[in-house]
């Protein structure tokens, strides 16, 4: 990381406010992007970073970012955090799945991980290649409801299996350029979404990964992304990071 820049979406709280902090102490510029301006600028202002505040599915605030990055160092690394995870039933009691919610989950998780992965990419390939040809590194967010989706999930589970499907396309892709793609798939996490629950809902969730027994950490999710960024042959993969949980229909 030093003598390099990141950007990290979603970056104002959660998983990506921890993997931003994380970047800056590994030595990296990063520039934290939110769509709540806050937030953003708060993570920025903690670990001396810059604030871009826009919606991670439109071209230009992620285009601002990454050029932002850039002017401060070589973008080596770009992680997608955002994402949004409503529930509702595909047939409920108020009807059918309503459409526009389904295009919004699929557009801020979906749409706004490619629209990172393309605009980093591009911007990677004219860095100077590394001593092992490595350009840069691309970290995007699926889930483990990308394989074991729970009822009402139906949005959530379809847009992080798609960037699962993403993953490998783009690494083989990039490949030529030295520009690696890789994914995580959290479990349970604590982050803000856990916040909306009771303490004993929380408490409840925490029970059932087998090992450890806990919710995850946001900095777990952070030492993972460090961990991508120190191996080179991790390339083209989705990593599970769940505490060997499986999740049951509901």
């Amino acid at each position: 990381m030093q003598g390099a820049s990141a950007v990290v979406t979603g970056g104002g709280s959660g998983l990506g406010a921890a993997t931003a902090g994380a970047l800056a102490a590994a030595g990296a510029k990063v520039v934290v992007v939110d769509i709540h301006d806050a937030n953003a600028e708060a993570v920025a202002a903690r670990i001396g970073g810059a604030a871009v505040v826009g919606d991670v599915a439109e071209e230009a605030p992620l285009a601002r970012a990454v050029e932002a990055a850039a002017a401060l160092a070589p973008l080596r690394i770009a992680v997608a955090c955002a994402g949004i995870a409503p529930a509702a039933r595909i047939a409920g009691r108020g009807g059918p799945h309503d459409l526009a919610l389904f295009e919004r989950v699929i557009r801020v998780n979906l749409i706004g991980s490619f629209n990172l992965l393309r605009l980093a990419a591009a911007r990677m390939t004219a860095n100077d290649a590394l001593p092992d040809g490595q350009r840069g590194l691309v970290v995007m967010t699926a889930s483990i409801a990308a394989y074991e989706g729970q009822v009402g999930q139906a949005a959530y589970s379809a847009s992080k299996g798609g960037v699962v499907g993403l993953t490998l396309p783009a690494a083989r892709e990039l490949a030529r350029f030295g520009v690696r793609v890789v994914t995580i798939a959290p479990g349970l996490f604590h982050t803000p979404l856990m916040e909306s629950l009771t303490p004993e809902a929380r408490e409840s969730l925490g029970r059932t990964p087998l090992f450890p027994n806990r919710l995850g950490r946001p900095e777990e999710f952070a030492a993972m992304v460090q961990a991508i960024a120190a191996n080179p042959l991790l390339n083209g993969e989705t990593i599970r990071l769940d505490g060997a949980l499986r999740l049951p229909p509901a």
